[in-house]
This record gives structure tokens, C-alpha cells and sequence, in this order.
């Protein structure tokens, strides 16, 4: 039963902190989510820390999940990538309200100079990585295959983060198309 819980308390702050923010969300918020006393809590999580660590963790599980589940998915680069560009319309109302799960929670914790930021950023490593050798494997050499990988990963940050600012929805659609031509363009060797 004690890993039900745990793993309750864990899914519960996520959302909390993806809603909230880390520095808002209190022992008693992420307590009351789960439906447990402090003291119950304080038998699994020791520290608000801990907790974000076992977030983070959990966060890089589940993008592990959905990197592999586009890799099977697919089949070809562009496919793949395509799946890493429309996750912005898939999660478009998250988006919206709350910002990118990933940007928020580094932000947050680089503005708090909290330990856990390169923890949290290795979410954007995990993207990195996985974008790099996707267009690798478009025929683009290790430096300029990285190179895309950041310029696509800070783009869809910027939309996410002007998405969250504006509520527009038919610019998040507008730029995920451009993204989308772009990607073809790179495909057929026109960039």
C-alpha cells in the first residue's frame, strides 16, 4: 500500500506544481490533494526536496515513455519530430493555462537557485538528445543535427510560453504548421 500512496502523493504534486508552481504548493496542498494526514505524508517525503525529486523523476519516466512510444510510432525522422512539434496542439488547453511543463519548472527553480535545476533540465536534455539523432538520422551531420535540435526546442518554448501569455489558439496552430513546413523543407533538403 505504501508504494500506492507514494506514488499518488507523486502524480498529485506534479500537477500541483505544473498548476501552482513549486514555490506555492505547500506539504498541506499536495496532503489534501491525496487525501492523507501530514503525518502519513511525512512517512513518505521528508522534504518538499525530496518530493521534487521524486516529481522529476517521474517526469523524466513519462518523457522516456512517449520518446520511445514516437520512435516505435513512427516511421521515418520526420514522423517522429512531427509527433515532438504537435505536442504542442496535443496539449494545447495545458499550454494555455499553465505554460510548458518543462520551461515552468526550470524557471521557477532558476529563479529560487534551487539544487534541483539540472535535475529538472535534463527533461530538455532528454528532448535535445532525442531531436539530435532524429535529424541525424535525416542525413544532417552531429553539429548541425544539435544545432536544429535547440533551434526546434527553443521555438516550441517560445510558443508555448507566448501561447500561455496570449490564449491564442490560432497561433499555436499557425506556428505548429510552420514548424511542421519547415521540418518538410528540411526533409526535401531545401534548408
Amino acid at each position: 500500500m505504501a508504494g500506492t500512496t507514494r506514488e499518488e502523493i507523486v502524480s498529485e504534486a506534479d500537477g500541483l506544481f505544473y498548476q501552482q508552481g513549486f514555490e506555492h504548493t505547500s506539504f498541506a496542498d499536495i496532503a489534501a490533494a491525496v487525501g492523507i494526514s501530514r503525518g502519513n505524508f511525512y512517512y513518505h517525503f521528508k522534504s518538499k526536496d525530496e518530493i521534487l525529486a521524486a516529481v522529476i523523476e517521474l517526469r523524466l519516466a513519462n518523457t522516456r515513455a512517449m520518446l520511445a512510444r514516437w520512435e516505435s510510432e513512427g516511421d521515418s525522422p520526420t514522423v517522429r519530430i512531427r509527433c515532438f512539434i504537435r505536442i504542442l496542439i496535443a496539449n494545447q488547453a495545458k499550454i494555455m493555462r499553465h505554460g510548458c511543463p518543462v520551461g515552468t519548472l526550470t524557471g521557477e527553480l532558476a529563479k529560487l537557485a534551487h539544487p534541483s535545476l539540472s535535475d529538472a533540465a535534463r527533461l530538455f536534455t532528454l528532448f535535445r538528445d532525442w531531436l539530435a539523432r532524429q535529424f541525424t538520422l535525416l542525413g544532417r551531420g552531429q553539429a548541425e543535427a544539435d544545432g536544429l535540435a535547440l533551434h526546434l526546442l527553443a521555438r516550441s518554448q517560445g510558443v508555448a510560453t507566448l501561447a500561455n501569455a496570449l490564449g491564442d489558439t490560432e497561433f499555436v496552430e499557425r506556428e505548429v504548421a510552420e514548424m511542421c513546413a519547415w521540418l518538410e523543407g528540411l526533409a526535401a533538403g531545401r534548408h
